[in-house]
């Protein structure tokens, strides 16, 4: 890693709650040194800098700690038409995420030891610098098909062999729901004492039938087949009654809907050993932006009702949501240029997230700039057990600088994804990354 001087640039820092400008040192792949001991329009320059480090004017830019994605979902292997591993690290990297959770529902799927030691052997010989650290998520159940255990032993026997150097396995999830409440159950049982973080997202299918867009005056409005709230609501209601019952700790994934975040609150507020993320795209958007029937707007699980999405919004500033999640989808073009309800679910977003979540929050002055760092970075890292990443001295430098109003368009040209599904294809926006540090 090159070492750096950044002049005069503002950073971030949730670990010390510091937002503030300073003179930033970087040396051999660390923070060395910085001016931070008080809050200041123009900070004093640091001296005695070697006369052979570059230097890095950071005037009206951000040094932000790397982010963290707790999911995403990778083309390679078996979708390579939709995303490679090296364009989805680059599109990370674009982004600002220096770690990326992926989803085990590859082809083969990730549900042994040796597809995941060919995932990460393969993810660890990327040839590109920086390169983002990929934590593939080993499946709960065979072939992710929700029907029968996988072996979970030998599965945390392998995080723990990567965990003790370099961290390798995000942890357990199918990234689809569980349908089977008595598997679940084992599975629950069978997790506890190997103390290895658990994702799960609760949707009961049969209550979600065919549904695309969340019931609603909206739903019916667009004529789209609804999906009851009652499909997240009950499921999530059974797992926090198995998660009070057996005590395993569980992060729950893909949170949509007001009545959720109450349930949430309430097992907080009982210490339940829980957390819990919701997809970005689902506080940017709710079942009015469907009334277009972009395509590119078909998730699972739906956007919510505009009650829905502030409710989420104040789960996220209020910390009852832990984390901010891209769930970034490939899909190619043809699969998306289908009608709505028609359209496989999902969108791309690692390269959008930050930016567009700056604007619409930060920007706005809805939330704290710190407030954001945390539900993407310092969170996220948590939720995995792992070390967060912090601009302070003596810390690995893993972060990006931003550029808060400098103006792109988002084109096939810009974009380092393989595919192009994002409601934001061929709009203009503000931000962008500049630079990534990765250890």
């Amino acid at each position: 890693m090159t070492d750096t001087l950044i002049r005069q640039v503002r950073y971030l820092d949730p670990g010390t709650n510091t937002d503030q400008v300073a003179d930033v040192l970087i040396q051999s792949g660390r923070f060395a040194a910085m001016v931070s001991d008080r809050p200041k329009a123009i900070a004093p320059h640091l001296t005695d800098i070697p006369a052979d480090i570059p230097v890095l004017d950071g005037s009206g830019c951000i040094l932000v700690p790397g982010l963290v994605d707790l999911y995403s979902h990778s083309g390679e292997p078996g979708y390579e038409e939709r995303e490679t591993l090296e364009s989805l690290a680059a599109s990370a990297i674009a982004g600002g995420f220096t770690r990326v959770g992926i989803l085990p529902d590859t082809a083969p799927p990730l549900d042994n030891p040796d597809a995941l030691r060919g995932f990460l052997q393969r993810a660890a010989t990327l040839p590109m610098t920086p390169r983002p650290l990929l934590l593939p998520w080993a499946a709960l159940t065979q072939g992710t098909a929700g029907s029968q255990m996988a072996d979970l032993g030998e599965l945390a026997d392998l995080r723990a062999q990567f965990t003790a150097g370099t961290p390798g396995l995000a942890g357990c999830a199918d990234g689809h729901p569980l349908d089977n409440p008595v598997l679940l159950r084992r599975l629950l049982e069978y997790l506890r004492p190997i103390h290895a973080p658990v994702a799960l997202w609760p949707c009961d299918r049969a209550l979600a039938g065919m549904g695309v867009a969340r019931a609603g005056a909206l739903a019916q409005v667009a004529g789209l087949a609804e999906q009851p709230v009652a499909a997240e609501a009950a499921a999530l209601a059974a797992l926090l009654e198995l998660v009070a019952e057996i005590g395993t700790t569980v992060h729950i994934m893909r949170v949509s809907t007001a009545r959720s975040v109450a349930l949430l609150a309430q097992a907080k507020a009982q210490g339940l050993p829980i957390t819990a993320s919701v997809s970005w795209l689902h506080l940017l958007f709710s079942t009015q932006d469907v009334l277009n029937y972009d395509p590119h707007l078909r998730l699972d699980p739906p956007l919510g009702n505009p009650a829905d999405q502030a409710a989420l919004i104040a789960g996220v500033k209020a910390g009852v949501i832990d984390a901010i999640a891209v769930d970034h989808t490939p899909q190619t073009y043809e699969d998306k240029t289908v009608p709505f309800d028609q359209a496989p679910a999902g969108a791309i977003g690692l390269e959008l997230a930050w930016a567009t979540l700056w604007q619409r929050f930060v920007v706005s002055g809805d939330w704290s700039p710190l407030t954001l760092v945390q539900a993407l970075s310092t969170r996220p890292a948590q939720c995995l057990e792992l070390t967060p990443a912090a601009i302070a001295p003596g810390a690995p430098a893993e972060a990006f600088l931003f550029n808060p109003t400098e103006r792109w368009s988002v084109t096939a040209a810009n974009l380092r994804s393989r595919s192009h599904n994002t409601p934001f294809f061929n709009h203009q926006l503000s931000g962008r990354v500049l630079q990534v540090w990765v250890p």
